[in-house]
C-alpha cells in the first residue's frame, strides 16, 4: 500500500500530523507493507531566506498585532507539537524558503533516504532553527542523515530535481489538494490536515481492505462436498466423498 503525504518543512501541522501519523501506522498489523512517500508544496513560494526575518515577525506584520499576540498565536501549536513527542520553537525560527529543500528531498529520496532528509529538515527548522534555505545548511543536514556532502552540494548547485518539485505541486493542483498536510492512501482515499491518530488508522484499514477484499457471504449448500485440511476425506463418507 502506497500513502503520499504533500507537505512543506515550514508547515507545523505537516510535522504533527506526521507523528500523528506514524502513530497510526504502529498500531497497524500490515505497516511493513505500507510504502511511504513525501511529496513537495510550497505554502510560500516567494520566501526570501536571505532576509532572516522571525516567523513570530512575520505573523505580527500579516494579522497586524504585536510580537507578543503574535508569540501567543502559536502557544496552542506548541502545545499540540508537545502533545505527540516535538519541540517547537517558533521565537528563534526564520521565515525559509523550501524549494531548494524540496529539490534535495528528492534527491535523498534516489539514494534512499528520502524519509531521513524530510524529518531532518523538519526538525531543523521548527526545533533547531536552523536555516533551510541556505545550500551550506541543507549540505550538511544531508550529511547528518548519510548522504554525500559534497554530492548534496553539487544537486543544490546545479538545480537539479526543480522538475519533480514542479512535477509534485501541479498533481497537486489536479488533485484538488489546497493545503498541507494532504495523505493519499493507495490513490482511493485522501486525509486532509493533522488529523488524529485514529482517523489514519482508519484509513489505512479502509485501504488495505479495498486492495484486500474478504469475503463476507458464501452462497450455496454449506455441507456441499469439498477438500480442506490437506484431506479429501470427509469422516462418515468413503475416499469418493459418497455416505457410507
Amino acid at each position: 500500500m502506497k500513502v503520499e503525504i504533500w507537505s512543506d518543512f515550514v508547515c507545523p501541522f505537516c510535522y504533527i500530523g506526521k507523528r500523528r501519523f506514524e502513530e497510526a501506522l504502529m498500531q497497524f498489523p500490515h505497516r511493513e507493507q505500507v510504502q511511504m512517500a513525501f511529496k513537495s508544496f510550497e505554502l510560500d513560494p516567494n520566501a526570501d531566506s536571505s532576509a532572516r526575518k522571525s516567523e513570530i515577525e512575520m505573523l505580527a506584520g500579516k494579522y497586524g498585532m504585536s510580537l507578543e499576540q503574535a508569540k501567543g498565536m502559536t502557544e496552542n501549536v506548541v502545545q499540540q507539537a508537545a502533545a505527540v513527542g516535538l519541540h517547537f520553537t517558533f521565537e528563534n525560527a526564520c521565515v525559509e524558503n523550501t524549494f531548494h529543500g524540496h529539490r534535495l528531498a528528492h534527491y535523498a529520496e534516489t539514494q534512499g533516504k528520502g524519509l531521513a532528509l524530510t524529518e531532518r529538515l523538519l526538525k531543523a527548522h521548527f526545533t533547531d532553527n536552523s536555516p533551510i534555505g541556505d545550500y551550506d545548511s541543507l549540505a550538511n543536514l544531508a550529511q547528518e542523515v548519510g548522504l554525500n556532502r559534497t554530492e548534496a552540494l553539487a544537486v543544490l548547485e546545479s538545480g537539479q530535481y526543480a522538475e519533480a518539485v514542479r512535477a509534485d505541486e501541479e498533481e497537486a493542483t489536479r488533485l484538488g489538494v489546497r493545503g498541507v498536510p494532504f495523505f493519499v492512501f493507495d490513490r482511493k482515499f485522501a486525509v486532509s490536515g493533522a488529523q488524529p491518530a485514529e482517523v489514519f488508522l482508519n484509513a489505512l484499514n479502509k485501504a488495505w481492505e479495498e486492495r484486500n477484499p474478504v469475503l463476507t457471504e458464501i452462497v450455496g449448500d454449506q455441507d456441499a462436498a469439498l477438500c480442506e485440511d490437506g484431506s479429501c476425506v470427509v469422516p462418515g463418507t468413503d475416499n469418493g466423498g459418497q455416505a457410507k
